[in-house]
């Protein structure tokens, strides 16, 4: 008999209306017909276009005009190219010419699914029983591509969970390199990515240990200069996009957190930033730190990542190197364990692995944690998030996947002190799709990608046949006994 569940009367759903303003660009010669057209038209009928234009989409977007004016900026060096002086150009005619190189993104028109949940940096004004959480979601619009959103949440005194309504508008954040690399760990990410090898040899005598981003774009762009070869220029882009990969991004502080979208950024993300598992995690000297490790995907290939802030506003985010740090699922424990870095992975798509490290960025030796053992995992098995610390162990939220390709969530114990000891797991599923929600974009599907313990209960958002979030709750003693019942069947 599977333990008692108490599924919420919350359904979180997509919201087509939340759009962002995104550069829009279909090469340089169609850019400049474009730029040509707009140059020929008169002051007074620009005026005339942009005016409108403004009252419209300033009731759609925060600041309309500091995002046309960001677009047109970014066409100076083709505007230079067809004898204009960008200086010259009135205010109109440039939020004109921004205005035809931007397009609205729905950037959650498909689906609002694969939820983590953890507490808010800001408790105050909060009761005794009461909690302010944030909710990250993975976001999904036109094209399949992946974002990452918030939602602010309160759980009362019984329980019972009120999702705050999104704010009016969204935006991206600002973009900041200041990045300083290591050369050796940094060509031996780009080793793993494959590009040529002639092209790291020379960057591994041309590049100093420790390295700006700035200093690699220059012997990129030098060395490209002196390459006939296409392919060969494609190899040096390569690079420069695994260096994208390392940044750092700024809200500003007039958002509220509905409001902020982690968009993808670098190349090797620009098909979606997947599955987000967010962890507060503690330092030994008892400050903390918000982590989430993701899923970086570029239309082929996938790269996981991690992500870090400690308020919401500004967030820095490095790829994850090592043996370890391959496929999905990777979710970190919320404290170093024995003095090491501990984290959950899945390296093969099957199987969950273990693994420690000094260094928060690097993850080898991945030891083997669990294998598919019940028939409602026997495709794979993996982690719904960074596991949950109680007295009696680490609690993992667990996905199973079965017959039919059904996808069902389950739990495991793992040894306090030891967490490559697993201690419990339940024979039956925790939570498996019921009839209103095994219909959705990814039928039979419920996904979850971290939980909270808040009143001894576990708090469990999860994802809805890919397309939308609900939540469910599991009495914490109830489920620590069950453990104990159902002991490890070798």
């Amino acid at each position: 008999m599977r333990l008692s569940v108490e599924r919420k009367p919350i359904r979180v759903n997509p919201d087509p209306k939340r759009v962002i303003a995104r550069f829009f660009f279909n090469g340089n010669d169609r850019a400049k017909e474009v730029l040509q057209r707009v140059m020929g038209i008169s002051e007074e009928t620009a005026f005339g276009i942009v005016s409108p234009l403004l009252q419209e989409y300033s009731k759609r977007h925060r600041n309309i005009t500091r995002v046309l004016n960001r677009h047109c900026s970014k066409l100076k060096p083709l505007i230079a190219e067809l004898g204009i002086d960008f200086d010259t150009l009135t205010v109109y005619r440039k939020l004109l010419i921004g205005s035809y190189f931007t397009h609205e993104y729905s950037i959650e028109s498909a689906a609002f699914f694969n939820p983590s949940i953890i507490e808010d940096p800001d408790q105050t004004e909060m009761e005794d029983g009461q909690r302010r959480v944030i909710i990250s979601f993975r976001a999904v619009g036109e094209g399949h591509i992946s974002s990452i959103t918030f939602r602010r949440a309160m759980i009362d005194k019984h329980n019972q969970i009120t999702v705050l309504p999104a704010g009016s508008y969204i935006d991206e954040a600002e973009i900041v390199r200041n990045a300083v690399y290591n050369k050796k760990l940094f060509l031996e990410k780009a080793a793993i990515t494959q590009i040529n090898i002639s092209v790291l040899k020379e960057l591994e005598d041309k590049l100093d240990h420790h390295f700006e981003y700035s200093n690699l774009r220059r012997i990129i762009l030098d060395s490209q200069k002196l390459q006939e070869d296409d392919m060969m220029r494609l190899e040096y882009d390569k690079v420069l996009w695994l260096a994208d990969s390392y940044y750092e991004i700024v809200f500003s502080l007039d958002t509220d957190i509905s409001d902020r979208v982690i968009f993808p950024i670098s190349e090797y993300e620009r098909k979606g930033i997947e599955d987000a598992r967010f962890v507060k995690f503690f330092n030994e000297d008892g400050t903390y730190v918000y982590y989430a490790t993701y899923t970086a995907y570029d239309g082929s290939l996938i790269m996981p990542k991690l992500l870090q802030t400690t308020d919401f506003y500004n967030f820095k985010i490095m790829p994850l190197y090592g043996a370890g740090a391959q496929n999905k699922n990777l979710a970190l424990f919320p404290r170093k364990i024995n003095g090491r870095y501990a984290m959950i992975s899945r390296i093969d798509g099957c199987n969950n692995y273990i693994m420690y490290s000094d260094k928060i960025n690097i993850w080898e030796k991945p030891d083997l944690l669990q294998k598919p053992k019940f028939t409602w995992e026997f495709v794979q098995i993996g982690n719904c998030g960074s596991p949950i610390e109680t007295k009696d162990g680490w609690i993992v939220i667990t996905h199973g996947v079965g017959p039919m390709r059904r996808y069902v969530l389950g739990a495991s114990l793992l040894k306090l002190d030891d967490p490559t000891i697993e201690i419990g797991r339940l024979k039956e599923p925790l939570l498996v799709p019921n009839s209103d929600e095994r219909e959705g974009y990814v039928p039979n599907v419920l996904y979850s990608c971290g939980s909270i313990v808040h009143n001894n209960k576990l708090i469990i958002p999860y994802g809805i046949s890919d397309s939308s979030t609900s939540f469910a709750e599991v009495d914490l003693d109830e489920l620590l006994a069950r453990f104990k019942e159902d002991g490890i069947e070798e």
